[in-house]
């Protein structure tokens, strides 16, 4: 896996200060996207260990209040494969931080049915985020007001309670996340 932009003091991606990754590999290419670079898969640097030791060490600071995952698109299959153990190691170390990821695909329709890539690496994802914001951008429906999203088709979606409930449970813009 590639990744085109780690963002070590993003205000925009998430509440509070943040880590973001941008990975490279998007084949939603959503029309006016913020970021067409990042739609070829080999876009960027390769996404080691080294990296990930990186991004690790950036989020250590009291103030960066989570971590952030978007591209590109990282619940492309051939993302899964290297964010889902990576999830799983930063949520270990950090879990008292916040983790979000933004993804072009829906919800239940692709994230839950299996139908991209592989369903395990999907649900391990998941489970390590707190909030997903899900859904292509639209560009007729792009909206300025509103917060943590381009185009008023996305949802925000708190996973945890959505995954326990097995209905999709939205953010409350008053929440602390």
């Amino acid at each position: 896996m590639n990744y085109g932009n780690i963002k070590w003091f993003d205000v925009a991606n998430g509440p509070g200060v943040r880590v973001s990754l941008f990975v490279s590999g998007c084949r939603n290419r959503c029309k006016n996207c913020f970021n067409p670079e990042t739609w070829d898969f080999n876009y960027g640097k390769p996404f080691d260990k080294e990296v990930e030791n990186s991004i690790i060490e950036g989020l250590k600071p009291e103030y960066i209040k989570g971590f952030t995952l978007l591209g590109g698109d990282p619940f492309e299959p051939e993302n899964q494969k290297a964010l889902a153990p990576f999830l799983e190691r930063l949520r270990k170390k950090y879990p008292q931080k916040s983790f979000w990821a933004f993804t072009g695909y829906d919800y239940e329709k692709d994230l839950l049915t299996g139908k991209l890539g592989d369903l395990d690496n999907v649900l391990r994802m998941l489970n390590c985020l707190d909030v997903l914001i899900d859904g292509r951008f639209v560009e007729e429906l792009k909206d300025l007001n509103l917060r943590f999203r381009g185009s008023s088709n996305q949802r925000i979606i708190m996973v945890k309670p959505s995954l326990k409930k097995d209905k999709v449970i939205l953010w409350d813009e008053n929440s602390e996340l």
